[in-house]
């Protein structure tokens, strides 16, 4: 995230995303390593596979490409605007207004979580707070594929596209540590790079990507839940 630029009164994540509209997708759209991940979660999903899209955005290209593969996908964001947006631009899936903070989602009710970048403005407490109940929003061997940018930082307040904000994140071996320690979940690949959004507003971002997995049910344990 860009820490250039004139500061103002930082603002939420609502406020930023209902300000920004398309233009967030128009900056980022293209990013290679997303469109690598949600490829790759999609060869491993069945016909109909339960997925939620945290932090959805206009809807593209995550919810639409999971939509096209012949998922049932559920997208919630913050953003009201965006929200519009996502249910014009990609009717095959299901969109609500909601912070994943608050969202009631059942236990192992999804067989995937995409999670990327939703969880920069909030605290590291309630990131990793989000982390684990997602984790167990995931059906037994189900996927959670996320994506942050890896900083060892707390409440830090930074100018990005234009808008003052104030965000959190953890270095790429804590958040992997949340991930495998915390979430129980067996993280099967993670990738570091850095891109540049098609905006003015925005310089060159190092993002970690992960693809993580809870653990399927042992024969026996299968055999006592059914």
């Amino acid at each position: 995230m860009d820490q250039d630029g004139t500061r103002g009164r930082p603002v939420s994540a609502a406020e930023l995303f209902d300000g920004l509209g398309i233009a967030y997708e128009h900056a980022f759209v293209r990013l290679p390593a997303q469109l690598r991940a949600v490829e790759w979660l999609t060869a491993r999903l069945a016909e109909g596979a339960r997925v939620l899209d945290v932090g959805s955005g206009t809807g593209r290209p995550v919810a639409d490409l999971l939509a096209r593969a012949g998922c049932e996908v559920t997208g919630i964001d913050v953003s009201g605007a965006m929200v519009a947006l996502a249910r014009t631009q990609v009717p095959g899936a299901r969109f609500e207004q909601c912070d994943v903070r608050a969202y009631d989602a059942p236990e192992g009710g999804f067989d995937a979580v995409c999670a990327f970048f939703p969880l920069l403005m909030m605290s590291r407490a309630e990131a990793a707070a989000c982390l684990k109940r997602m984790a167990g929003w995931l059906a037994p061997g189900g996927f959670l594929v996320t994506a942050t940018v890896p900083a060892d930082v707390e409440d830090v307040e930074i100018v990005w596209m234009g808008r003052t904000v104030r965000v959190s994140s953890f270095s790429a071996e804590e958040y992997l540590r949340l991930q495998r320690e915390d979430c129980g979940l067996d993280v099967l690949h993670d990738e570091v790079s850095v891109f540049a959004p098609d905006d003015d507003r925005a310089a060159p971002e190092e993002h970690l990507f992960t693809y993580a997995r809870r653990r399927p049910l042992l024969p026996a344990e299968a055999t006592t839940t059914g």
